[in-house]
């Protein structure tokens, strides 16, 4: 038995149908040929020239229905102006659009994300201009007391936090960043989540699994969530998240999470885009000579120990006496801040934790911003990343260049057979490339 009513979603049985008036049902034939038969009939029938007979109601209901849709139907304007335009309005369809943009290797797109990201800026600039300050000198803030236009609030690069949020795989990352974003959503924040995730050595391809591991997070009308390829590059993030992240503040988002893949200790470069670098570290993870080790833990801003929760809360304790001795014996990043240890239950557990968390990453804000050290750091991370930059505009002409391709070839085959070595065979490229680029 089935109840029916036009236009609308109806169930037989198990399976749901699309009831119109004029639509016939065809039963079923039992069988493989029946069903074969039954299936090639029906197809046939269906799509026999027929003229349903509406009435005229019928008629001017359709034709009211396809009206609307065709009113509330939004054109999507794709261009740089339109871009621009959608992440003035906090348009989460534009901000994806403009990262998919930035991350395109292709050569037109290029172009197109230079220009939307250089529209950005001079409209910072004119910003900074009419409120009688510079770019270099906006200084952040946490306060949603701030009594600015709201308008004109998306734009402002200068009022974000970046938050670095790194760890060994299986640490809690995905885990600690729900919770952690969620608190902030509470808190009147606009919460923006970049995960790289790791791109295979052998095919290239990334699962992008992170977002289905923050639900809460990614359905809140307050938060973006964007996981990203890594594309092979080390160090833990994506060749353009730099560029993600400018169009995330662009777009209104005041707090900035830039997730790592899984590292190691030699996987730093996130300390080099985000204002604090934050480790997480597993309960008993290590001894108090694994973190004195150099590498990620001496650019560590603050150190957290998840997890501290069940049956884990003594080894969690422990782990945090070990890392703040080990603390002690490396070298301050900056004279306004000591790196810290603290312990979180990113499960809600009794601990607790997200709120001192929170707290701590406020104080070491204000005192970096006070100071005017954020300003600066900011700075030197931007001439870091436009030498990486031209590494990789490098790479790609020497790529892009047929000629300079074909001796590869014929150097990476006397390579693998080990008549020369890898030295030599590199700076007979760059010789070839740059007697190209000079002719």
């Amino acid at each position: 038995m089935s109840i029916s009513t036009a236009g609308r979603m109806v169930v037989r049985g198990t399976r749901p149908h699309l009831h119109l008036p004029w639509a016939r049902v065809y039963p079923r034939v039992q069988g493989v040929q029946g069903r074969a038969h039954g299936a090639h009939e029906t197809m046939h029938m269906l799509t026999k020239p027929s003229t349903p007979t509406l009435s005229l109601g019928q008629r001017r209901q359709l034709a009211t229905i396809s009206q609307q849709q065709e009113d509330t139907y939004v054109r999507r304007d794709d261009s740089v102006e339109g871009l621009l335009a959608g992440l003035v309005d906090g348009d989460r369809y534009a901000l994806a659009r403009a990262i998919t943009l930035v991350e395109s290797s292709n050569p037109q797109h290029r172009v197109q994300a230079q220009r939307l990201l250089s529209k950005i800026l001079e409209r910072e600039a004119t910003l900074a201009s009419q409120q009688s300050t510079t770019l270099a000198n906006s200084t952040p803030s946490l306060s949603k007391d701030a009594s600015t236009d709201a308008k004109e609030q998306p734009l402002r690069l200068g009022k974000s936090f970046r938050i670095g949020l790194s760890g060994p795989p299986g640490v809690g990352k995905s885990t600690f960043i729900e919770s952690f974003g969620m608190y902030l959503v509470s808190k009147g924040h606009r919460v923006s989540v970049l995960a790289v995730d790791p791109s295979s050595a052998r095919t290239g391809g990334s699962i992008l699994g992170d977002k289905t591991r923050m639900t809460e997070l990614s359905r809140s009308s307050e938060a973006y969530v964007r996981p990203s390829p890594s594309r092979g590059t080390l160090g833990g993030v994506a060749r353009n998240t730099t560029e993600a992240i400018t169009l995330c503040e662009a777009a209104g988002y005041d707090i900035c999470l830039v997730e790592t893949v899984g590292v190691g200790q030699s996987e730093t470069m996130v300390a080099d885009i985000v204002d604090m670098f934050v480790l997480l570290v597993p309960p008993a993870g290590g001894d108090e000579l694994q973190g004195m080790k150099k590498g990620i833990m001496e650019l560590s801003d603050l150190v957290i120990v998840n997890k501290s929760d069940g049956a884990l809360v003594d080894s969690a304790r422990y782990a945090q006496i070990e890392y703040t001795s080990a603390l002690k014996f490396v070298k301050a990043i900056t004279s306004f801040w000591k790196a810290r240890v603290i312990r979180v239950s990113s499960m809600g557990g009794p601990e607790g934790g997200i709120d001192k968390a929170w707290n701590t990453m406020k104080e070491y804000f204000e005192i970096m911003e006070s100071s005017g050290e954020l300003q600066k750091k900011r700075g030197h991370q931007r001439k870091i990343w436009m030498w990486r930059q031209v590494s990789s505009e490098l790479m790609d002409l020497l790529n892009e260049d047929a000629q300079v391709r074909e001796m590869a070839n014929e150097l990476e085959a006397k390579v693998l057979k080990n008549e020369m070595m890898s030295g030599a065979a590199a700076h007979k490229i760059v010789e070839k490339f740059m007697r190209g680029m000079n002719s």
